[in-house]
């Protein structure tokens, strides 16, 4: 029988990058059996419980991932018995022999050393992926496409559109998006509406339908766009709708809430443009349009949600008060300062 070759790796990961992922990936390609080590202490800017989660959802089940929270000695100049402590620490939480201990750093020698294993040196340099976690966290927009995808979702902020009919939110949320150089969510109740509802005989679960709809192309969406997505109505909207259409909200819809992500910000137009007739639009009545308006903010309160009113009535000014609001929700993005 052919022995099993153990191989280990740690680090903080903090964040974890695509430069991990690769480490990570050499190493599963070398051994039989990896383990990987997420390292935390209470002072560093990142969770370490998010740390693990994101190692672990980036790797296949196959390769055991631990995490360790301690205070410990970070180099040898911490502690006189540095090594001793690193060595004593992962033989209590790796049982058996290691066979190669991985990674990035000239430390691996010492630590292989210490656990009576051979190093393996992996893109020292920095060729493959020139990216660091001091890189990310220096300026995490810039080096956005070195994170993998489960740590993108971790900070891409989404912005939301919401307002009476004709107030500009498509074309307010296809701005923004060009602006930013990212993806529009586009509204699908209005897809829906076209194809078929034509704008009558309108049942409750129509509003169900366009809800799920619209979250599902969210999903898609979003996993293509970079730090912001924009999105052109959500479920709040819906739910407006339905009450205008049917006179009730749906229970089904406010089940939705329970487990429905909101957006982190909302942008909620006023009424005060010109009502525009596209031939597909309800009504152009102003009393109509601001009770959409008031029954929008009413929810976004009630749920106690991020919003800003944008309230001009010049075209000009809405672009350059939401644009001001995306740029406040961009920089809340230096999560690490």
């Amino acid at each position: 029988m052919t022995n099993v070759v153990r191989g280990f790796l740690l680090g903080k990961f903090m964040p974890f990058h695509k430069g991990h992922e690769f480490l990570c990936k050499v190493a599963m390609n070398r051994v039989d059996e990896l383990i990987v080590l997420v390292c935390s202490r209470d002072i560093e800017p990142i969770n370490g419980p998010l740390r693990y989660q994101w190692v672990k959802g980036a790797l296949p089940d196959k390769v055991k991932v631990i995490h360790l929270h301690r205070d410990i000695p970070q180099e040898p100049k911490d502690h006189p018995d540095f090594w001793n402590i690193w060595r004593k620490t992962i033989n209590d939480l790796v049982k058996g022999q290691i066979d190669y201990v991985f990674g990035s750093e000239s430390y691996v020698h010492q630590l292989a050393d210490e656990l009576n294993a051979k190093p393996f040196i992996v893109d020292i340099e920095r060729v493959t992926f020139p990216i660091s976690g001091t890189k990310v966290r220096d300026d995490l927009t810039k080096y956005w496409q070195f994170l993998p995808s489960n740590v993108q979702a971790s900070y891409r902020k989404r912005v939301c559109l919401l307002g009476a009919e004709s107030v500009g939110k498509s074309t307010l949320c296809k701005m923004l998006s060009s602006r930013f150089d990212s993806q529009a969510i586009h509204e699908y109740g209005r897809t829906y509406d076209a194809e078929f509802k034509q704008g009558k005989d309108w049942e409750a679960e129509n509003f169900i339908e366009i809800a799920l709809g619209h979250i599902a192309i969210r999903e898609e969406t979003v996993s293509l766009s970079n730090y912001l997505c924009f999105e052109d109505t959500d479920l709040l909207q819906t739910m407006v709708w339905a009450k205008y259409l049917l006179g009730e909200i749906p229970s089904a819809l406010h089940e939705l809430l329970d487990h429905w992500q909101p957006a982190d910000e909302y942008l909620l137009l006023s009424s005060e443009v010109n009502w525009v007739d596209d031939g597909t639009r309800y009504s152009g009545d102003l009393n109509i349009r601001n009770w959409f308006f008031c029954e929008l903010k009413m929810l976004l309160e009630t749920l106690q949600l991020n919003y800003q009113v944008i309230d001009s009535d010049n075209w000009e000014s809405r672009q350059t008060q939401a644009t001001k609001v995306v740029e406040r929700v961009l920089s809340s993005l230096s999560v690490f300062k």
